[in-house]
């Protein structure tokens, strides 16, 4: 099957060019793979001593971040190679201080990973929660590089399960070890035949934890705040903006911040047409009193974490409709009840937050504009439920301690 399934990967990438002269997508997916090779033959000189860390996209590269950073510091001598999947990881982190050199992973088929690992040469490889790549690993466990899974995710709709993907199970053995996030995923792996696991948690905990120790401070949301309460609406969709409208358009006494999943200009405006309030986009703070403005429209990106911190409540955007629900964790972080749609079934740590009631599932708007009053009403409940969701982020750190507590009882040296 490894067969079939390496001949139509290379099949994929040999009809690519004519594939792209009818999708763009697919034409931007073969051009931005096409230099990779020559570009890592200029960053990578024969003496270096190398890591390489890999996430499908932006997400899996948060849940990387506090294992990057341990890494550098642990392993001052070695460069770090980070490599992508997706554009939408690529694209916002390919200037990242964390890592020497970043790039695309091309293909999977057996030609690329053969090339790829021997120009890399690395010493430890790290893959990110389910990135499975049975050339590449293969290639690996062939040259008997140390591989770990962090962050990992076993469930049982995932091909290993199936009999049409049970041969891919060959291709964990190249992992010498496997970080997971819960314990239905070591109990997952264990029904493939793995014994060399642990339940290690999310990195993701730790990412956000740290974001308590930065300096959080932008001096436009505290104006535009004042005293009042802040609702932060965070990565928003059409579907979320439709639950919110409702209340966005009778509350008086609450200011209110939107951040966009994406920033839209068209969609952006069409939502501001429908709004009844003083509404003032990010874009225009040096032509208009941001006092006096009743919404505050993120209309770029890079903030959204830090105006968490100004907030005391928070909606997430994504599970009003089928996009993904966004990172919760960030609100939860800074000690905020959360709003989410109702697709959170994905999404382990929303379904936490909810079981222990600090984040609350909405449907219409109706709902939400009835548990956000009364959220802001009754102080005593919103105070109680944010404290739970805090508490939730900090009892579940640890994760990167426990990764780099292994490695340094393996062979690897700073």
């Amino acid at each position: 099957m490894r067969h079939i399934y390496s001949f139509f990967i290379a099949l994929f990438q040999a009809l690519l060019p004519v594939l792209g002269l009818f999708s763009s997508k697919l034409k931007e997916f073969r051009s931005v793979r096409k230099p990779v090779f020559s570009y890592l033959e200029s960053k990578i000189k024969g003496s270096d001593r190398l890591i390489w860390v890999h996430a499908a996209s932006l997400g899996e590269y948060e849940q990387a971040v506090p294992v990057l950073e341990a890494l550098r510091v642990e392993y001052p001598k070695h460069k770090m190679l980070l490599t992508f999947f997706s554009p939408s990881g690529y694209t916002i982190k390919k200037d990242t201080p964390l890592a020497d050199i970043v790039t695309y992973l091309p293909l999977d088929t057996k030609s690329n990973a053969d090339t790829f690992v021997n120009c890399l040469s690395p010493e430890l490889v790290l893959f990110v929660k389910y990135e499975f790549w049975p050339n590449y690993l293969e290639k690996l466990k062939r040259n008997n590089i140390h591989t770990i899974l962090i962050s990992g995710v076993f469930r049982e709709s995932q091909p290993f399960f199936k009999f049409y993907g049970s041969w891919m199970k060959k291709s964990l053995k190249a992992f010498n070890y496997f970080f997971l996030q819960n314990e239905s995923s070591l109990k997952n792996l264990k029904k493939l035949g793995f014994a060399n696991g642990e339940v290690s948690g999310d990195t993701r905990f730790d990412r956000v934890s740290r974001q308590l120790d930065y300096n959080n401070t932008l001096e436009f949301i505290a104006e535009f705040k004042q005293d009042k309460l802040l609702l932060v609406c965070g990565s928003t969709w059409p579907e979320d903006e439709a639950n919110l409208l409702d209340f966005i358009n009778s509350k008086a006494d609450v200011k209110i911040v939107l951040a966009p999943h994406k920033i839209n200009t068209e969609k952006i405006e069409d939502f501001r047409s429908r709004l009844t309030k003083n509404v003032i986009l990010y874009s225009e703070l040096q032509s208009k009193n941001l006092q006096k403005a009743d919404v505050l429209i993120i209309d770029a990106i890079g903030f959204l974490t830090k105006i968490y911190a100004y907030a005391d409540l928070a909606y997430v955007g994504g599970a009003a409709g089928n996009t993904g629900l966004h990172n919760v964790l960030e609100p939860a972080t800074f000690g905020l009840p959360i709003l989410t749609g109702t697709h959170i079934e994905k999404f382990p740590e929303a379904g936490q937050l909810n079981r222990l009631a600090a984040l609350f599932t909405v449907k219409t708007p109706e709902e939400t504009s009835a548990v956000l009053e009364k959220l802001i009403s009754d102080k005593n409940f919103r105070q109680k439920t944010g404290i739970i969701s805090g508490q939730f982020v900090s009892q579940n750190t640890g994760a990167t301690h426990s990764i780099m507590n292994y490695l340094k009882n393996q062979t690897l040296t700073a």
